[in-house]
């Protein structure tokens, strides 16, 4: 007489998987970078006109325009002294973050959501032996890379305005493109929800534009009340700022770890949560 052992159900491999698992990341993900800065390159200048746009415009008219009515602002410096900066060089150093926000938040949500969507454009690429994983990493990267490609022309204007000519703008730049990276993670989360382009504007109506007001790009933090400070002080744009102005003003942050471990734990966590996103998405 023959005894069965019981043994153990596994999951097969026509279950589905754990969409918030550990990103599974291969260096598949160049060929779809580089699929995009092929693509962007015959359209590159109108691109960065149109990136570079916006931003000048708020510095000639803010920087150069409320800034003869202001003129200096009391800023506090990272040693806790009270400084004296022209408006100019406090709303370049703030602009620039936003400026990073913007073309980041902007190329994650449109272009990417246009690949994804409308195009099919990942469809497509998942036929080859290119993972859902890598190609969202790509659209990050690259979508901080467009970030930093525009922060770059801007940066050369204001060196050229003589706004700042601080050698520590080099760091700023590192920076910058971290900062690219952290607000292309967070865009991606609303790229997995949208169903459609309208979808975006509740983002930056209600997300970005709040925050662009409550960062300290305009005018400093310590005007504001305390409750709003202290909900100031959690926002990502807020710690770029508090990063990237110093260096602007030739000095060091007053906290730079607890800034710099602030935007990559936001990073971390916002381009997991849009990867398990996007796996339900196209798990469906």
């Amino acid at each position: 007489m023959s005894t069965t052992t019981a043994t153990p159900l596994h999951r097969t491999a026509h279950s589905p998987l754990n969409p918030w698992r550990p990103p599974e990341i291969t260096a598949r993900w160049w060929p779809v970078f580089l699929r995009n800065f092929l693509v962007w390159r015959k359209l590159a200048i109108p691109s960065l006109i149109g990136n570079i746009a916006e931003p000048l415009m708020w510095l000639v008219a803010f920087g150069y325009g409320m800034g003869a009515l202001i003129g200096h602002i009391n800023v506090l410096s990272p040693s806790g002294e009270t400084l004296q900066v022209p408006y100019i060089l406090f709303l370049a150093s703030g602009s620039i973050c936003m400026s990073a926000m913007n073309a980041a938040s902007f190329e994650a949500l449109y272009s990417a959501f246009s690949r994804m969507h409308v195009q099919r454009t990942w469809d497509g690429i998942l036929n080859a032996p290119v993972s859902l994983d890598d190609i969202v990493l790509a659209e990050m990267l690259w979508a901080a890379f467009k970030a930093v490609f525009t922060v770059s022309a801007i940066l050369c204007v204001m060196l050229a305005l003589g706004i700042s000519h601080s050698p520590k703008l080099i760091v700023a730049w590192f920076v910058l493109l971290g900062v690219g990276a952290m607000f292309a993670s967070l865009a991606l989360i609303f790229n997995a929800l949208a169903q459609g382009y309208d979808f975006f504007t509740y983002y930056f109506t209600l997300v970005l534009t709040p925050m662009m007001f409550l960062s300290g790009v305009f005018f400093p933090l310590q005007q504001l009340p305390s409750v709003v400070q202290k909900i100031a002080t959690c926002l990502p744009l807020a710690h770029a700022v508090a990063l990237v102005r110093p260096l602007f003003m030739d000095q060091w942050p007053s906290d730079p770890w607890g800034h710099g471990l602030s935007l990559l734990g936001y990073t971390v966590v916002a381009f997991w949560l849009a990867l398990g996103l996007t796996r339900k998405r196209f798990s469906k």
